[in-house]
């Protein structure tokens, strides 16, 4: 596997590892598994999640997912992913899902990597970057609207729960 490395200096993201496993657990909490990951997480879940990962990059799959790293060892503050191809998006729209554990929130990360997420998947032939979130995610609304998201339409997820759309075009406005 190619190694990607995205970095503005102060966040660095790079592909989930499996010694990753640990921290991720460790910063599971409510809210993370409320938004993101739909039910609490067990370390051989997270492995076999992270080995998933791992194939998607080696075979080019539809999704990239990253580590979110803050300062000089590297830590796992979260996650965001990429997926460039999924129920429910145009063609050259790609979905991004974030989320941060609880000690990493409230710095600006999330919104830092939503834009190098961004300048990546423009560089990859994506036209349009989605935000899917459920309204009542102020935090998760607040990083979108800070990276320069704007509302869409709404729509539903797979059980029902209403989606607010937001929609930043890469071509229009680049990262």
């Amino acid at each position: 596997m190619r190694e990607v490395k995205l970095s503005d200096g102060i966040v660095t993201l790079s592909p989930l590892r499996l010694d990753d496993a640990e921290a991720h657990l460790a910063g599971e909490d409510e809210p993370m598994v409320r938004w993101l990951n739909g039910g609490p997480g067990t370390r051989e879940g997270v492995e076999a999640y992270i080995r998933h990962c791992r194939e998607q990059w080696d075979t080019a799959g539809p999704l990239r997912t990253f580590g979110i790293r803050v300062g000089a060892d590297g830590a796992l503050a979260g996650t965001i992913d990429l997926r460039f191809a999924a129920e429910g998006l145009a063609p050259g729209q790609v979905n991004v899902a974030y989320g941060l554990y609880p000690s990493w929130r409230g710095r600006g990360l999330a919104t830092r990597a939503v834009l190098l997420v961004s300048r990546y998947a423009a560089d990859q032939g994506g036209k349009q970057m989605v935000i899917q979130v459920e309204p009542e995610n102020a935090a998760s609304v607040a990083v979108a609207r800070r990276a320069g998201f704007i509302p869409g339409k709404h729509a539903h997820g797979e059980d029902g729960t209403r989606l607010d759309r937001y929609i930043r075009d890469l071509r229009i406005d680049p990262p």
